[in-house]
């Protein structure tokens, strides 16, 4: 689908640097995907916070044996 966008050059540049992108379309492409991995893990971290939040101190003490001893 074609778009017709104005998009600032400096923050185009900045952005091709920090993603070492070279054209446009592959900027913006890249920097939605960024978005978008950022939202989800966002989700996932709040929604293991929330599962955190419902364990015991017994519980909790018991999964970080569990993971020094893997």
């Amino acid at each position: 689908m074609r778009r017709t966008v104005v998009i600032d050059d400096d923050l185009l540049e900045e952005a091709k640097e920090e993603f070492g992108t070279k054209g446009i379309r592959e900027t913006i492409e890249t920097a939605m995907r960024e978005a978008i991995r950022r939202r989800r893990l966002d989700e996932v971290r709040r929604s293991i916070g929330k599962k955190m939040i419902s364990l015991t101190a017994e519980e909790l003490e018991k999964m970080r044996e569990d993971e020094w001893n893997e």
